[in-house]
């Protein structure tokens, strides 16, 4: 399993987690405001999440093994001589001197 979808799986548990210490710690005395202290620690829990999925997603394997669409980490394709690099407009060596009216520029 990739590191990813494992740290993506243990948000919800850890937000619980959160919830649960916390209604232990009201109840025991400990804490007097639940809410007050609930929300500035879920954004620090969630900021720290964040980055450990961008520091997993930043290695060389983070994205082949992310996402089953991810696009394919592998070689690069072979580039043949004589085909076009781009598959949009191939261009030729002449097309690049001429003027929209057919002359040189």
């Amino acid at each position: 399993m990739s590191h990813y979808i494992l740290i993506r799986r243990l948000r919800g548990p850890a937000i619980l987690l959160l919830i649960g210490i916390l209604a232990l710690l009201h109840q025991s005395g400990v804490v007097d405001h639940f809410w007050h202290l609930f929300w500035p620690l879920l954004l620090i829990m969630l900021g720290l999440f964040m980055l450990a999925e961008r520091a997993v997603l930043a290695t060389d394997d983070g994205y082949s093994q992310a996402w089953p669409g991810a696009p394919y980490a592998g070689p690069a394709a072979p580039q043949y001589p004589g085909q076009p690099t781009t598959a949009i407009v191939p261009a030729h060596g002449e097309d690049f001197g001429k003027d929209p009216e057919g002359g040189q520029s």
